[in-house]
């Protein structure tokens, strides 16, 4: 009885679903709308990752990609045993170390001046988010002109002040700093109008009080500013972190060949193995543990830095 109590309230045209009630024209168009995109990323996003799993798994290369062998744990355990990944990831923390509160400081420096300029503040953004409109191809190549050695603009400018001459990208010491700071120069213009929207979502009200407090300026920062931002501050540490770890495209172009691993990362390690020299399943071991690597990471620094509060 209650069942057909249940088919009689039903709407001609429409289904149930977990106690829901929909219509079959609307969810047909919903699908039809979703159908693209939903392909697309089977296609060229699930489907690729499923393949790379499978292959960390396996000694899969170029040259006998049509008959591999499934070696289980072998190729996994090879990952810890290279010293060439060790080297890989020190770099690669050497960058994000550097880069993390370089671009973070920049980011919210340029946010807090934003905020408070009234004239030419819609200049001023265009003008710090430019960068980020680059490709890192583009801004790799404009870097290793203005950083070339014989004919860059910058050893031209030291050389009219009777300087000498700095092998920017040629030399080991210098050439990850470098890479830190066109990195952060590229990226910050991004994390700016994100913390520059929290910042604008602060109620005034908060400063006032403060201000009938005597707070000086550097204690509202402290006790109003940090604490009003900090869900905000959370997705931005955590999507530059993730940003951070996956710096490839800047040593490859700017460092060919990684200066004989001083600027070999991670990424361009997995990329490297697998593009010149066609170690398919080894490579995709090295990202498969690489990735786990990150997720640890990331989830840690949520939980240090309470991403789960957001009062």
């Amino acid at each position: 009885m209650q069942i057909e109590n249940i088919v009689d309230r039903r709407r001609p045209g429409h289904f149930r679903f977990l106690g829901k009630e929909y219509g079959v024209r609307e969810s047909l168009t919903a699908w039809g709308f979703m159908a693209p995109a939903v392909l697309l990323a089977l296609v060229f996003i699930f489907l690729p990752m499923l393949i790379s799993i499978l292959f960390a798994f396996t000694n899969a290369n170029m040259m006998t990609i049509d008959r591999f062998d499934w070696v289980g744990l072998d190729t996994i355990a090879r990952v810890f045993e290279d010293p060439r990944v060790g080297e890989a990831l020190r770099n690669t923390l050497y960058f994000v170390v550097g880069v993390m509160p370089l671009q973070f400081g920049t980011a919210l420096g340029l946010a807090l001046i934003l905020k408070h300029v009234i004239h030419g503040n819609k200049v001023l953004r265009w003008a710090f988010f430019c960068p980020v409109m680059l490709s890192l191809a583009v801004t790799s190549m404009l870097w290793m002109n203005l950083l070339n050695t014989r004919e860059g603009l910058i050893n031209t400018l030291l050389l009219a002040i009777g300087a000498n001459p700095v092998a920017w990208l040629e030399n080991p010491s210098t050439a990850m700093p470098c890479i830190i700071f066109v990195s952060a120069w590229q990226g910050a213009g991004y994390q700016m109008l994100i913390l520059l929207s929290a910042l604008q979502n602060i109620p005034k009200e908060q400063y006032e009080a403060a201000e009938i407090d005597r707070a000086s300026k550097w204690r509202q920062f402290l006790n109003v500013t940090l604490p009003g931002i900090k869900p905000t501050m959370v997705f931005v540490f955590i999507t530059m972190l993730i940003g951070a770890f996956r710096i490839c495209v800047q040593p490859m172009l700017m460092t060919p060949g990684g200066l004989n691993g001083a600027t070999m990362t991670m990424s361009y390690f997995i990329y490297n193995q697998a593009q010149e020299y066609g170690n398919f399943g080894y490579s995709s071991a090295v990202a498969l543990v690489y990735t786990f690597l990150i997720a640890t990471v990331s989830l840690l620094l949520r939980k240090v830095m309470g991403g789960d509060n957001q009062e």
